[in-house]
């Protein structure tokens, strides 16, 4: 029997978190487990950091090039974060969505708001939280990838940042790993099978009532 696949348009699902909750290893471990997720990759101004590579983890410009971007609409969304600047280039994000594909982002609080006022019905948000204050710091000191000073600054802006769960469609609590990753892929799955999205639909089911 052939399987059916209904033409539908792809969602933005969003994950945020305090750094070092584990929102970057859960956003590897969904890319490798769902075949029609593709990342969103932003802009930036800050320093490439070592193993870091040129058009997947980012595209690293100038502060000028990024204020040009910026002022000229072609960002979905953008943020200050850390004295650097971050942001989504539209273009390839629209491009995917109208194919079907559906688009991960790694994003703050304050990315996601500005998604919702400009593409609710495209948005599925998630808020990854770590386990304790304890867990998160021993994380981030294990990273070794930034000095006391910024673990330091980063555990104290993530008070701030957990304060906007409510402001999400989801919260997830990074404890076991694998069992975050398989809440994710529910969420996901529940998401792409909203009548909305599924923009085949109504000719299918003129079809069926054409064939009953």
């Amino acid at each position: 029997m052939n399987r059916i696949n209904l033409k539908r348009r792809g969602l933005m699902l969003v994950l945020s978190s305090p750094s070092g909750a584990g929102k970057t290893t859960l956003s590897r471990l969904l890319l490798a487990s769902e075949p029609n997720l593709v990342m969103s990759v932003s802009v930036t101004t800050r320093p490439m950091r070592q193993g870091e590579i040129e058009g997947r983890d980012y595209y690293f410009i100038s502060e000028a090039e990024f204020i040009k971007q910026r002022d000229g609409g072609s960002l979905l969304e953008h943020a200050k974060v850390f004295g650097n600047y971050y942001g989504t280039p539209s273009r390839a994000v629209n491009a995917a969505l109208n194919s079907g594909r559906d688009v991960l982002f790694d994003i703050d609080w304050q990315g996601t708001q500005q998604l919702k006022a400009s593409a609710r019905d495209d948005l599925v948000s998630v808020f990854i939280l770590p386990p304790s204050g304890g867990d998160l710091q021993n994380r981030l000191t294990a990273r070794a990838q930034d000095s006391g000073e910024v673990v330091a600054g980063r555990m104290a802006k993530a008070s701030n940042e957990m304060s906007h769960w409510p402001e999400y469609d989801y919260v997830v609590v990074n404890d076991e790993l694998e069992l975050a990753h398989q809440q994710l892929r529910a969420i996901l799955a529940a998401e792409r099978l909203k009548r909305e999205r599924q923009t085949g639909l109504p000719e299918f089911v003129s079809k069926l009532l054409n064939d009953s």
